[in-house]
């Protein structure tokens, strides 16, 4: 499942830096995460760290329009930082 950060955001930059995946990124009013690139921190961290990080309750949240399995999230993983060995 990619994330996916609410118009709850205030753009505070504590996310943007946090993301081991490069996902998040400025976008026209709030940041922005790219599915594509959103492995919710596996194959790095326990649970996602932008959300451990962002002071505002649910302000990011599972993206309903992009709902993976963890299978899939580690093979994004893999592909992202590991293409190089496959």
């Amino acid at each position: 499942m990619a994330l996916l950060i609410t118009d709850k955001c205030t753009n505070c930059d504590m996310c943007l830096p946090e993301c081991p995946n490069e996902a998040i990124s400025v976008g026209a009013d709030i940041y922005v995460i790219d599915p594509a690139l959103c492995t919710e921190c596996v194959g790095h961290y326990d649970t996602p760290t932008c959300q451990k990080v962002c002071p505002i309750t649910n302000c990011i949240k599972t993206d309903p329009n992009h709902i993976e399995s963890d299978e899939q999230l580690w093979e994004r993983f893999v592909l992202i930082h590991h293409s190089d060995q496959l």
